[in-house]
């Protein structure tokens, strides 16, 4: 079987794999979601979800640096990886081992094309085609609710130190957008500010997320002198695609933005 991946790469594939090894903690969920749990032989140790996972599969490393010999010895048939997750360099070693797929996710159309294809991959059409619908009927419900909604322009924080926001071409910022947020920051991709530039912004709110930092409800006061309201927020429920979606609609369902 010969399949592309997100990058418009050729994957030969001699055979259904059944030895999967995934590189990115959200692809591990919708595998496991998907029923292929027994398939996975190799996960990073930012693969949380299911919580006792990494207690009963191989940890392989990180999203960016693995333990290639690790891998060898697992004798994988597909390393699933991601563009933004993984580096170019990994995903190089990797293909003398087994065949990759990388994935590049920045709208929700692309989680979608990523479900499908691991669908025609791993034999589960019908499977994906029931997350999908059922994510587009969430995407809906969600819609109705806030169509009434004025926007709010927002800040999303990922990182203290140095303060990082997300910004343009981001997943994240695409489910701001479905959320009616209008993102202050929009020139690239994750950049660097400061309290001085974020107050000439002037957002009407701003989100800090629990991942990758783990923003708490102490660290609000270092926003304090801007005098603008303040959310923590669940940082999967922005930044996970796949079967993750599902349940990200029921959390937006329920914030109080």
């Amino acid at each position: 079987m010969e399949v592309k991946d997100q990058l418009q790469r050729k994957i030969f594939l001699p055979k259904t794999p059944k030895r999967i090894i995934s590189l990115v903690p959200s692809q591990t969920e919708l595998l496991v979601d998907l029923g292929m749990e027994e398939n996975l032989v190799g996960i990073t140790k930012f693969c949380v979800h299911p919580k006792y996972l990494r207690k009963v599969k191989t940890i392989v490393g990180g999203t960016k640096q693995v333990t290639l010999e690790k891998i060898k010895a697992l004798k994988p048939d597909i390393i699933l990886c991601n563009k933004e997750e993984n580096t170019k360099e990994m995903v190089e070693k990797l293909e003398e081992v087994a065949p990759v797929h990388v994935s590049d996710i920045v709208k929700i159309e692309d989680a979608f094309e990523l479900m499908n294809q691991y669908g025609k991959i791993f034999h589960k059409e019908a499977l994906v085609e029931t997350m999908v619908n059922s994510v587009r009927k969430k995407i809906a419900a969600l819609q109705e609710q806030l169509k009434d909604k004025p926007v709010r322009k927002v800040a999303y924080f990922i990182w203290k130190k140095p303060l990082m926001v997300t910004g343009k071409d981001t997943f994240i910022n695409e489910l701001l957008k479905l959320n009616k947020f209008e993102n202050v920051f929009a020139e690239s991709r994750y950049p660097e500010t400061s309290l001085k530039e974020l107050k000439a912004k002037n957002p009407d709110l701003l989100l800090l997320s629990s991942e990758p930092f783990p923003f708490e409800e102490k660290h609000k006061k270092y926003f304090s002198d801007l005098n603008v309201e303040i959310k923590l927020v669940d940082g999967e429920y922005f930044s996970w695609y796949g079967s993750r979606l599902i349940k990200a609609m029921d959390y937006f369902k329920t914030l109080s933005l």
